[in-house]
């Protein structure tokens, strides 16, 4: 018997390997001799890079840099060797690094990001792989890009200071800065959105809210994106602000296509990809993932339906597990998830579904695993 365990995180509650190892120990309390693949996903957000490292192998490694509020925090990344780094917005500028009473979205900056991609530069990177979630800043990459090099200058040739409000004063940017080892690495960025910067479904309106924006602040913000693309357009020769997913964390996708020609892809695509978990799958009798959450919005570019997609390939059966299924989750089941179940055994709070979220994995994985013993007869 060969099963693949293949879940998200369970956010705020556990890691993506941690929850691996807990249905990894239900199975096998009914299958000890079973051949267990642990493969454990993410999407681009939070977690990328354990996710990476617990499949690969990978080495982990720590640095330093600006906090989404100025302020230094120690942020991770992964080294793959040959050359590759993978790193995750959400470690450096992340919405975690901000304090709910604290939360600005036209202060916040993404700098520290761009420290990590200069980290990984030093090491001697030549691709980087970068996912986008779970970022607290709207200030359109100019942070990132201020850390590689490019100067933001206002109408007396003073530097703008972080967020993106300030960029509504923005009247030159010079680009002669950039560092030049950005010419011989590939940047490839995971997102699952796919909003372009400005506008309705632009990254101020769409994500500005959860990140502290009121909605005058929303509108400020928009404006000053308008803006800067606009300059973007003028000093590069060409728009970006349309294309799908150049409004992912604030708008830094949108720096990272314009001025480091970065590739997108999905983030579950990517993280997929570097686990080699469609190798994984080939022969497989069942794939198990999850997340913390299970609805219709997985659909778009969430990590079980990017699992279902591989396991479908190969013709193998998918099970979930989540802490909560919510409206309309069945609509998975045409994309490949095959069942579906919640973990709480009855009512409970958050905080207790959350802290307990170990010990109902592995209960939830071995009454699978019963139930698959029955079947199989």
């Amino acid at each position: 018997m060969k099963i693949v365990i293949a879940p998200d995180s369970f956010k705020e509650s556990l890691s993506a390997p941690e929850v691996a190892a807990a249905i990894a120990r239900g199975w096998r309390q009914v299958f000890p001799e079973a051949e267990l693949l642990l493969r454990p996903m993410a999407d681009g957000g939070e977690g990328t890079v354990d996710a990476v490292l617990a499949a690969t192998g990978g080495e982990r490694r720590e640095c330093r840099v600006c906090g989404p509020l100025g302020e230094p925090v120690l942020a991770h990344w992964g080294w793959l060797g040959e050359g590759t780094a993978v790193l995750e917005m959400a470690s450096a500028s992340g919405l975690h690094h901000v304090p709910r009473d604290r939360r600005d979205a036209t202060v916040t900056t993404s700098l520290g990001t761009g420290e990590l991609i200069r980290a990984a530069l030093d090491a001697g990177a030549t691709r980087i792989i970068l996912g986008l979630g779970g970022s607290a800043t709207n200030d359109g990459g100019a942070g990132l890009l201020q850390a590689l090099g490019v100067r933001f200058l206002d109408a007396r040739e003073v530097e703008l200071p972080p967020g993106g409000a300030a960029l509504a004063r923005l009247v030159r940017i010079d680009v002669g800065g950039l560092d030049p080892r950005l010419l011989q690495a590939r940047l490839e960025v995971a997102a699952d959105v796919d909003n372009p910067l400005c506008g309705p479904r632009g990254a101020s309106r769409v994500f500005g809210p959860q990140k502290g924006a009121d909605p005058q602040q929303v509108e400020q913000l928009d404006a000053a994106l308008e803006h800067y693309a606009r300059l973007v357009a003028a000093t590069l020769g060409e728009d970006h602000s349309r294309h799908p997913g150049v409004g992912a964390a604030g708008g830094l996708g949108f720096a990272a296509r314009a001025f480091l020609h970065a590739g997108f892809r999905p983030g579950i695509e990517l993280v997929a990809e570097l686990s080699g978990l469609a190798d994984a799958v080939e022969g497989a009798d069942l794939v198990i993932t999850g997340e913390g959450r299970l609805d219709s919005q997985s659909l778009h570019g969430k990590t079980p339906v990017g699992v279902a997609r591989i396991a479908r390939a190969a013709g193998v059966p998918v099970v979930a597990l989540a802490g909560s299924l919510g409206e309309d989750y069945q609509a998975l089941y045409a994309a490949g998830i095959d069942a579906a179940f919640a973990l709480s055994p009855g009512p409970q709070s958050l905080e207790q579904a959350m802290t307990g979220a170990a010990a109902e994995l592995q209960a939830r994985a071995c009454d699978l695993a019963r139930l698959w013993r029955l079947a199989r007869g």
